[in-house]
């Protein structure tokens, strides 16, 4: 019975990282992405983003409470997974690892970053091009973005590889290798997306 309901919730949590997660993720570089056409293209797209109907009902059963789940059970597999890439340095043992490193690091930047736009607009702050201009004009949270963006790009990406593999849908070790290239391809392509997008804003 523990079995089962522990296959349930990897199965939920692999998928919520796809689903809706990860098109969030990819929805969000897009939006920031426009900081490159200039603040008055950034600030459009993100308030279109804003006045969203139902947004909050979406915000809630969309973004929120599948990153909730998908984070408290991350942490729990995080820090149960025997990790094993210092003994055998295999890649895709050390995919395995850097899926975990990089969820932890995905996780504090989630809430870091919530804790500076979010929050801050339930305050009155307006959550626009300048705010983060303001936000990255700081060195040391540049290199901060920059690092937690990628980690978080990674960690959609290689976790994209290990929903086809937990789902049924690359079975075989040349499927797996194909989908190896394709997940790291989209990995660099969002993280051109996502570094643009900063630098947009310094």
């Amino acid at each position: 019975m523990a079995g089962n309901r522990e296959f349930f919730y990897r199965r939920l949590h692999s998928l919520l990282g796809v689903i809706p997660i990860g098109l969030f993720v990819i929805q969000h570089l897009v939006v920031n992405h426009f900081a490159t056409g200039g603040e008055e293209s950034f600030n459009k797209a993100a308030g279109f983003m804003e006045h969203l109907p139902f947004r909050i009902i979406l915000e809630t059963f969309i973004i929120f409470l599948p990153i909730l789940f998908h984070a408290i059970y991350g942490l729990y597999i995080a820090f149960t997974a025997k990790n094993n890439a210092s003994k055998f340095g295999f890649f895709r043992n050390w995919m395995f690892l850097l899926q975990r490193v990089t969820g932890v690091i995905t996780l504090i930047f989630i809430v870091w970053h919530v804790w500076q736009t979010r929050v801050q607009a339930a305050f009155g702050a307006e959550v626009n091009f300048q705010m983060m201009e303001n936000i990255l004009s700081n060195p040391f949270m540049l290199w901060f973005y920059i690092i937690c963006v990628v980690s978080a790009i990674f960690h959609f990406a290689n976790g994209l590889w290990s929903f086809c593999v937990s789902w049924g849908i690359t079975i075989s070790p040349r499927s797996q290798l194909i989908s190896t290239y394709v997940t790291m391809g989209i990995f660099v392509a969002l993280s051109i997306v996502g570094i643009r997008a900063i630098f947009a804003f310094v």
